[in-house]
């Protein structure tokens, strides 16, 4: 009998297909979600329908409605990505090992340049002021931002260099500051002075 050919090894055949289906899916959805955010951020949630999102991507609606149920869906994920971004911004402060205060600058600058840079940014915060108009649950707004500059100024305080007002009562006012500063300067100026806004805060506001 005559040999047979020998079959393809596990390690010869096509592999990974499953993990490249898998990738092309999360590619797409990341490319909606930017479509959409781009488009809330523009036009607002209310005036924003899913062919508008379908041909920011050059897709069909069929494959939008693929990756989410409807457009109250896109806005819950947009707003969560914008917190993700601003948790991101976080980290990425904490690992420099900056005194507290200096952190707290840190933090609060680059989420500013975030806000006038970033179009993930700006729709999360367009659709927090649009949230009574969603029918989606977002995020609470503002709480782990404000609970994180309450840590960092409780470490300031407990190293005698805040004394002014108690940690929560002083990140109370650097977030009402910060995110009123943004949509004034979005109203105003698209954003184009929010750094020296942000920096007018902080030199008004924290010592030193």
């Amino acid at each position: 009998m005559a040999d047979e050919a020998p079959r393809p090894s596990a390690a010869r055949r096509p592999a990974g297909r499953g993990e490249l289906k898998q990738e092309r899916a999360v590619q797409t959805r990341a490319q909606i979600l930017r479509a959409a955010a781009e488009a809330f951020a523009a036009k607002g949630f209310p005036a924003v329908t899913i062919l508008d999102i379908a041909e920011l991507t050059g897709m069909t609606k069929g494959a939008v409605y693929f990756h989410f149920a409807n457009k109250e869906a896109l806005a819950a994920a947009v707003a969560d990505e914008f917190y993700h971004r601003l948790r991101g911004l976080a980290d990425a402060v904490t690992a420099e090992e900056l005194p507290p205060l200096p952190r707290v600058t840190t933090y609060l600058t680059r989420t500013a340049t975030a806000f006038r840079d970033d179009v993930v940014i700006q729709a999360g915060a367009r659709l927090q002021l649009e949230r009574s108009l969603i029918d989606s649950a977002l995020p609470q707004p503002y709480r782990d931002y404000t609970a994180l500059l309450a840590r960092w100024l409780d470490e300031a305080a407990r190293a005698g260099e805040l004394t002014a007002a108690t940690p929560e009562a002083f990140a109370r006012v650097l977030v009402a500051s910060l995110f009123g500063a943004q949509h004034i300067s979005w109203v105003l100026t698209d954003r184009a002075d929010i750094a020296d806004r942000i920096q007018e805060i902080i030199q008004v506001t924290l010592p030193g």
